[in-house]
């Protein structure tokens, strides 16, 4: 075997589709879009979930539930974990800044305090919400609630 007579293996190479160049291509006239309706026509672009004619999803499944505008999203923390957060981070005083400032909250969440587990030592508390239990344990302890908003 000789370089000249390299060749591709038979059918692993085709020729491109050459569409709209003439009858003679055999891709000419309709240039295999067939005729007539949106696809056949240039800039054609089907919609998001479009279904051809069948009953969307969205409008086959009925409407359930109900989102509450009003509605405020806590980031929750037990009275049991501030032991080991403290103790973890070095805080003294639960601030929604101590808090963002070592990772546990994001800038714009707001924290609850709440009664599960117990409180041993002494903590001073500047969060948006505190549960009454929670507000009993940590003056119980001898810490200090503040609410802010």
């Amino acid at each position: 075997m000789k370089l000249h007579q390299l060749r591709p293996a038979k059918g692993a190479t085709q020729k491109t589709k050459r569409i709209g160049r003439g009858d003679g291509s055999g891709h000419g006239g309709t240039s295999t879009k067939g005729t007539k309706g949106g696809q056949s026509r240039s800039g054609y672009k089907s919609k998001m979930a479009h279904e051809g004619g069948q009953m969307p999803i969205q409008r086959r499944l009925p409407k359930r539930g109900f989102k509450n505008p009003g509605r405020v999203e806590y980031k929750v923390f037990n009275v049991g974990q501030m032991e080991q957060l403290a103790e973890k981070y070095n805080i003294k005083e639960f601030s929604l800044e101590n808090l963002y400032g070592n990772g546990l909250i994001s800038q714009t969440d707001k924290v609850k305090v709440l009664g599960n587990g117990e409180l041993k030592s002494k903590f001073t508390f500047k969060v948006n919400a505190v549960s009454g239990k929670a507000k009993s344990a940590i003056e119980a302890a001898g810490g200090t609630v503040e609410i802010v908003k």
